[in-house]
């Protein structure tokens, strides 16, 4: 059976998408959130998918499971997957999610006691188009608590790599430093968090699911090495070393 054109595509998946957002969990849910040193959170877990160079079909699905807070890998599983659904901007996650869902499920199945208890998304949640970005899909289909983290700005919503958002920036003086992504609306959708005193640069941190922005934010700096917190990092890092050993002749590349 073809595809569906991509206007119907794009109805269907505005539909889904706005079904699932009504699921979504904008606060704390879990115990160890509400403690000042998250007391009784033992494991946190990355998710990321990488390609080869010039090819977007064909990815390294990544799942990582660290302890916390000692962020050392307890856990890894790498996956090479065939992406089917076409790429349109902002329904990423009708790409991707299936597979890092088959990956939490497996862990499930094959080694239960080391499900994380948060899962880190290398994208976003809430600050999306249409507040559903890769976080909030996985967290809700998985009924895990996410957070997204993204590298770079995605300029929505009224939100702009402006002259003022530059100006917040080089105000971040030092790690745990951050500032509100509100939107035209006056919704605040996420945060520019400075994560470490190493880089000047943020990341863009909102809610997923199960979990406030302000502890999503807390909890990603206190699992930053460096700039990148170390769930996403640990899961990239696996990835792309998958890659490596399996087509040594490629370049691989990690999802911007």
């Amino acid at each position: 059976m073809s595809a569906p054109p991509p206007e119907e595509l794009i109805k269907q998946w505005e539909s889904e998408q706005a079904n699932l957002r009504q699921q979504v969990v904008e606060e704390d849910t879990e115990d160890w959130q509400r403690e000042p040193d998250f007391s009784g959170l033992d494991r946190v877990g990355g998710v990321d998918l990488s390609f080869i160079k010039g090819d977007d079909v064909n990815a390294c699905a990544q799942l990582v499971v660290l302890s916390y807070p000692e962020l050392e890998v307890l856990y890894e599983d790498s996956q090479m997957v065939t992406l089917t659904a076409p790429y349109i901007a902002g329904f990423l996650a009708f790409r991707e999610t299936p597979f890092l869902l088959e990956a939490l499920q497996r862990l499930e199945r094959n080694q239960p006691t080391l499900m994380p208890q948060v899962v880190f998304v290398d994208g976003n949640g809430l600050f999306h188009y249409r507040e559903f970005g890769l976080a909030c899909h996985l967290g809700v289909l998985s009924g895990l608590p996410c957070v997204g983290v993204a590298k770079n700005l995605l300029q929505v919503q009224g939100v702009f790599r402006s002259e003022e958002h530059q100006s917040q920036i080089a105000a971040l003086q030092k790690g745990g430093d951050s500032f509100p992504l509100t939107a035209a609306s006056g919704k605040v959708l996420g945060k520019a968090l400075r994560s470490s005193d190493k880089s000047s640069k943020p990341v863009y941190v909102s809610v997923g699911h199960k979990i406030s922005l302000d502890t999503a934010v807390r909890l990603t700096h206190s699992c930053c090495h460096y700039r990148v917190p170390e769930p996403i990092r640990q899961a990239d890092y696996h990835s792309r070393e998958y890659l490596r050993k399996h087509f040594p002749a490629a370049d691989t590349r990690a999802k911007e």
